[in-house]
Order: structure tokens, then sequence, then C-alpha cells
């Protein structure tokens, strides 16, 4: 399953790419929240293609409607993940397809086409950038940590979430080695997985943003967890926690100050 599903973003990453370079109409489902006719066509192409292959799974995708849909056995699709960086020719853009099997993880797919950076996982089998295994940091050392996050959507519309997003970054920035802001959930989670960041987290994001990246992040030996330390869960926390896992505890720790 995994080879073809790998064989079908890529058809769809030419969707991608051709767009990258053009300029482009966009339109906003909210204040800050971009979407073009190329999040469109390669969602439209991946459901296309994807019902065809496996007609057993249902296809959860960010520019559709999902009200009818139950999670189970699910291919969840976000077409162009980081989408401003679309827009705006910055390369951290990526196609992101998480499979989950009666709700569990199954198989991760992200792959960026400006980079040529693939990435995949299927659990119990480990976790691959362009053919190579991954491994998160051994950092254990939290000040030495370079972790990542990400602002959410509602910092242009929500007060409450603005002061919460920036009371984090001056309670954790002091502690650590510093934190960067690339605007791709899903690349933020495999640049933990690889072991250029120690840790992620970020605010508000849907399942799409995450599905495959929390796959590959824990296959190469990473941490998920929501911002109390327990269970992420797909459709309902409102944190996302991710780790090499020996810094987790006071990533956990420094976000609850």
């Amino acid at each position: 399953m995994i080879n073809k599903i790998v064989e079908i973003v890529k058809e769809a990453s030419l969707i991608l790419k051709e767009g990258y370079y053009k300029n482009k109409d966009v339109n906003f489902k909210g204040k800050k929240d971009l979407v073009t006719k190329y999040d469109v066509a390669v969602e439209n192409f991946l459901k296309e293609r994807l019902s065809q292959e496996f007609k057993e799974f249902n296809i959860i995708a960010e520019e559709s409607d999902n009200s009818n849909i139950e999670f189970n056995d699910s291919i969840i699709i976000d077409p162009i993940d980081g989408t401003t960086n679309f827009v705006n020719q910055v390369p951290h853009t990526c196609i992101s397809l998480g499979v989950y099997k009666n709700k569990k993880p199954f198989i991760g797919v992200v792959y960026n086409p400006i980079l040529d950076e693939l990435y995949t996982a299927q659990v119990g089998q480990g976790a691959y950038l362009n053919g190579e295994k991954l491994e998160v940091s051994k950092e254990n050392d939290f000040q030495k940590a370079l972790l990542s996050t990400g602002f959410p959507y509602t910092s242009g519309t929500c007060e409450d979430d603005l002061n919460d997003v920036i009371k984090k970054i001056k309670d954790i920035l002091p502690k650590c080695q510093d934190i960067r802001r690339l605007g791709s959930a899903a690349i933020d989670l495999c640049y933990v997985a690889k072991g250029t960041y120690e840790g992620y987290y970020e605010m508000n994001l849907k399942a799409w943003d995450v599905s495959a990246g929390l796959i590959i992040l824990q296959e190469a030996g990473g941490k998920v967890s929501n911002i109390d330390g327990n269970e992420y869960t797909l459709f309902e926390d409102k944190y996302i926690v991710a780790s090499n896992n020996h810094i987790h505890e006071d990533l956990i720790k420094n976000l609850n100050l």
C-alpha cells in the first residue's frame, strides 16, 4: 500500500510544483487562512486516485466537506501544507497524507517536491527520508534543544490565543537553544523525526496538518502527546507536543508554566 501511495503522491506533486513557480490567485478561508486553486487541484487528484485504489478507506481532506465522513479506516489528506509558504515561494511546503486503520496510525507520507524530500513511515517498520532510515536526536539537555512552533490562524482574531502563543515563547525561549517557525506542521514533525529539532509544539491544528507527520516521528523514536502529556487525539486536542522523547517532560513542564 505504501508504495502505491508514494507513487500517487509524487504524481500529485507535479501540480504543486507547477503552481509553486507561477503567480497565484489567492482566496481567504479566514483572516489569515489561504487557499489556492492548486490546493483544490492537488486534493481532487489525490481523492480520485486514492478512492480508486483503496476503496475500503474513506477520505478526509482539508478542502472538502467532511461533515458526513466517519473517522475510522481513513486516509487524511492535506494537499498543500504550508500554503502561505507555497504562495510566497518559501520552499517549506508539502503534501501530507496519513492512513489510519480503525482510528489507529498505519502509514504516513510527507513529500516536499520543492526540496525533493520524501518522508515515509509504516507502523512497526521505521521512518525514512528518501530511503534513508530516520532517528530522532539523542540530545537530553533542554537548554541545548532546538525547538519549532507555529502561529495559529486565530492569532489574527482571538486575543486569548495570541496571548497564549506569546506567553509560551517568553517562557520557553530563555530555557532552550532557540525556536524556529517554518510554517508547515507536517515538515516540523518530520524535522523532529530526522533530528534537526528536539521538539515542536503548536495550537489549533487540524487532523490533516499532523496525521502523517506524527506517524513518521513516532516511527523515528519520537514522542507525541497533548499539552498535559497524555495521548494526543487527532480531532480533539488543542495543542500537539512532539519531541525526541528525551526532552519531552521538560517541554511539557515549560509549556505549562
